[in-house]
């Protein structure tokens, strides 16, 4: 049985899928590694990579340094 689909998907294509596979599990990484201001916040933005699929971690990448809490060590 072949999958006729992934042979009709091009190079560039498939690029893009593997970029944004690697943005996906980065952001979702840092989520979960980080400290928030808010402690719900961690909840509210893994919820928002897992269903605004696209815009998610775009997003999530622009607000984050304003999320976060920060520690003087």
């Amino acid at each position: 049985m072949t999958l006729s689909f992934i042979q009709n998907i091009g190079g560039a294509s498939i690029l893009l899928v593997l970029i944004y596979g690697v943005l996906w599990i980065y952001c979702l990484v840092d989520i979960i590694r980080s400290d928030f201001k808010d402690p719900n916040m961690k909840i509210i933005w893994i919820v928002v990579i897992l269903f605004a699929q696209v815009i998610g971690p775009i997003v999530y990448l622009a607000m984050r340094k304003s999320t976060k809490s920060t520690y003087s060590a």
